[in-house]
C-alpha cells in the first residue's frame, strides 16, 4: 500500500525543468513513432482513398478528448497523470479500470516500436536482415534484436529526465524533418490521380471500412501520443500554460505531416500493385518500397535510418511515461510502495521502470508483429480514453474551487461529445476484437481485488457503487460489438446507420450516469490537501510579476 508522506516526498523529487517546447516535442515525439512508417498503407488497405479522411476523423477524436484532459492535467500537475484522475472523481474502482487500460495501452506501445524498426531493418538487402520478419511476425533473432532495442529506450531514461528532454528534442526535430521530406519526394517522384476514383473508387470499401481504419490500423495508435505530456506534468515548469499548448499543438501538427503522406503515398503506389485492388497491398516496409520503385534510394536509406530514430524516440518517451504511469498507479494504492520510489539524485523512478521493462518484454514475446500489437494498444486507448470526459466534467461538480489554469468554456458540449467519439471509435473497432480488449481489461481486477476487498464493506462500497458505471459500460459495449453491424464484425442484429446512433445514445446515457456518480472520495480530499500545501507554500516564496491569466476558451 502507500504512504502518504512518503508519496507526496517521492513526489517532490521529480524536477520540474521541461517547457513548452519541450512537452511539445514530448507531443509530438509520441505521435510521429511507428505510426506514418506503416499507417499510411495499412488505412489505404482498409479503406481506400477514404483514408485521408480517416486521419482527419482520428485527429477530431483525440483533439476533442485531449481538451477533456488538458484541464485535468492543469488542475492536477501530477507525474503520470492520466492514470489519477478517475481515481480523483470516482474512487478506486473506476480509478484502477481507467489506470490498468491507460496503462496496458501506453506499455505495449513500446515493444510495437521495437517491432516496427526491425519490421524495417527486414527490408535491407542482406540475408541476415531479410530473416528477421516472415512477413506475419518477426523470428527469434528479430525478436532478440527489438529486445535490444528495449533496453536501449530505458538505458537512456535511466540517468536524468534532463538528459531525455535533450535528446528527444533533438530526435523529434529529425523526425519531423524525415517525415515532411519522404511526401515531397514521393509527390515529386510520382502522383497518378486516377488511383483516387479507380479501383474501387474513393471508398472502395465503403464508409464502414474507413471507420475501422481509425479504430486499427495505427490512427488511434499515432494519436495516443497527446498524452504524454501530461503524464510528465510533474515536471513541467508552468503546467497550466505549458501543457494545453503542447497537448493541441502536437495533435494539428502531426495531422498536416499524416495527411500530406497519405497523399502522397496513395499517389505512389504503382499502379501494378492494385491488380487486386486497395486491400491487396502487402508491403514489409511500405514507404522504402515504394522510394525504391521509384529509383528514390537515397529516400530509401533515410527511410531505413529512420526506422531506427522515429520507433525508438518514441519507445524512449514512453519509457518514461509509462513509469510515470506505474508511480501513478502506486500511489493510487494499487501497488507495492517500492513502485513509488524516485531517485532523489537523477529525479527517475526506477523500480517502475524495470517493471514497465519486464513487461514489455512481455509484450515482445506474445505478439511479435507490428499490426497485431497496433490493433491491441488502439482499442485499450479507447477505453481509457473515456474517463477524461466523464471525471472532468464530475470535478466541475465535486471540487470547484480548485483552481483551473486551462478552464474550457465550451466544455459541458465538449465532454459529452468526447464521450460519443470515444464509443463510437470503441465500436468501429470490430467484434471480436473489442471483445478480447475488454476481456484483457477485466484480467487486471484481481490485482485491483488484492488490495480492496480486504477492507471493510463498509468503506468499500461507495466504491464499487461510484465505479459500477464503468463496468456495466464495459459489458454493455461488449454485447453492442457483438450484436451490432455486419460491417463492424458483428452479427447484424442492429442495421448499418442505426447502430452509431445506437452507440451515441448509450455513450450518453453512461456519460450522464458516471458524471452522477462520482463521489468526494479520499483520494480526492488527500490530492486537496496537498494542492493547498503546495500553494501555500508558493506563497511565502518570493514572486516574480505575473505576466499571464488563466487559459479560458
Amino acid at each position: 500500500m502507500s504512504d502518504p508522506e512518503s508519496t507526496t516526498a517521492s513526489h517532490q523529487h521529480y524536477r520540474r525543468s521541461l517547457g513548452t517546447i519541450s512537452l511539445t516535442a514530448v507531443g509530438l515525439g509520441s505521435i510521429i513513432g511507428s505510426g506514418w512508417l506503416f499507417g499510411a498503407e495499412r488505412a489505404a488497405r482498409l479503406a481506400g482513398p477514404a483514408s485521408i479522411v480517416a486521419w482527419v476523423i482520428g485527429a477530431a477524436v483525440a483533439l476533442t478528448i485531449a481538451l477533456t484532459y488538458s484541464e485535468l492535467g492543469s488542475m492536477f500537475p501530477k507525474a503520470g497523470g492520466m492514470v489519477r484522475y478517475g481515481q480523483y472523481s470516482h474512487g478506486s474502482l473506476a480509478g484502477y479500470l481507467a489506470a490498468w487500460a491507460n496503462w496496458i495501452a501506453i506499455v505495449s506501445v513500446i515493444p510495437g516500436e521495437a517491432t516496427a524498426s526491425v519490421q524495417y531493418m527486414s527490408s535491407w538487402d542482406f540475408d541476415w536482415a531479410k530473416g528477421l520478419y516472415d512477413g506475419r511476425e518477426l523470428s527469434v533473432s528479430g525478436v532478440a534484436l527489438a529486445s535490444v532495442l528495449l533496453l536501449v529506450y530505458f538505458a537512456l531514461n535511466w540517468f536524468a529526465i534532463t538528459l531525455f528532454a535533450k535528446t528527444n528534442t533533438a530526435i523529434t526535430v529529425f523526425k519531423i524533418i524525415v517525415p515532411t521530406v519522404t511526401a515531397g519526394a514521393l509527390l515529386l517522384a510520382h502522383f497518378d490521380t486516377k488511383h483516387f476514383t479507380d479501383h474501387g473508387g474513393f471508398a472502395p470499401n465503403g464508409w464502414s471500412a474507413v471507420f475501422t481504419a481509425v479504430a486499427v490500423s495505427g490512427i488511434v495508435w499515432a494519436f495516443n501520443g497527446f498524452q504524454s505530456p501530461l503524464n510528465l506534468a510533474g515536471e513541467a515548469r508552468d503546467p497550466g500554460k505549458s501543457l494545453p499548448k503542447a497537448v493541441i499543438g502536437s495533435i494539428l501538427i502531426a495531422l498536416v505531416i499524416y495527411v500530406a503522406l497519405q497523399i502522397a503515398f496513395l499517389g505512389a503506389v504503382p499502379t501494378a500493385d492494385l491488380a487486386n485492388g486497395w486491400s491487396g497491398l502487402g508491403y514489409t516496409s511500405p514507404l522504402a518500397d515504394l522510394a525504391v520503385a521509384w529509383g528514390l534510394n537515397w529516400l530509401a536509406l533515410l527511410l531505413y535510418a529512420d526506422a531506427f530514430v522515429s520507433p525508438s524516440g518514441t519507445g524512449m518517451i514512453y519509457a518514461a511515461t509509462t513509469s510515470r504511469m506505474i508511480h501513478g498507479v502506486q500511489e493510487n494504492g494499487h501497488l507495492p510502495s517500492v513502485f513509488g520510489r524516485v531517485d532523489p539524485r537523477t529525479g527517475i523512478p526506477r523500480p517502475a521502470l524495470v517493471l514497465n521493462l519486464v513487461v514489455a518484454f512481455g509484450f515482445l514475446a506474445v505478439f511479435r508483429g507490428w499490426g497485431s500489437l497496433a490493433e491491441i494498444v488502439s482499442v485499450a486507448t479507447v477505453i481509457s480514453y473515456i474517463t477524461g470526459p466523464v471525471a472532468v466534467m464530475a470535478l466541475r461538480r465535486l471540487a470547484p474551487e480548485l483552481p483551473r489554469p486551462v478552464r474550457l468554456r465550451a466544455m459541458p458540449v465538449i465532454a459529452p461529445v468526447a464521450m460519443i467519439f470515444g464509443s463510437l471509435v470503441l465500436y468501429w473497432a470490430r467484434w471480436p476484437l473489442t471483445g478480447k480488449v475488454i476481456l484483457l481489461m477485466a484480467a487486471g481486477l484481481p490485482i485491483w481485488a488484492w488490495y480492496e476487498l480486504r477492507k471493510p464493506f463498509a468503506e468499500l462500497k461507495p466504491h464499487l457503487k461510484a465505479g459500477a458505471w464503468m463496468i456495466a459500460y464495459l459489458f454493455v459495449m461488449a454485447g453492442v460489438s457483438w450484436a451490432g453491424s455486419a460491417d463492424f464484425g458483428g452479427h447484424g442484429y442492429l442495421p448499418e446507420g442505426w447502430d452509431l446512433l445506437f452507440v451515441a445514445a448509450i455513450a450518453l446515457v453512461f456519460y450522464a450516469w458516471g458524471v452522477r456518480s462520482a463521489w468526494a472520495n479520499p483520494s480526492l480530499a488527500a490530492v486537496k490537501r496537498e494542492l493547498t500545501e503546495t500553494d501555500g507554500a508558493a506563497d511565502q516564496a518570493p514572486r516574480a510579476p505575473e505576466t499571464g491569466t488563466a487559459s479560458r476558451v
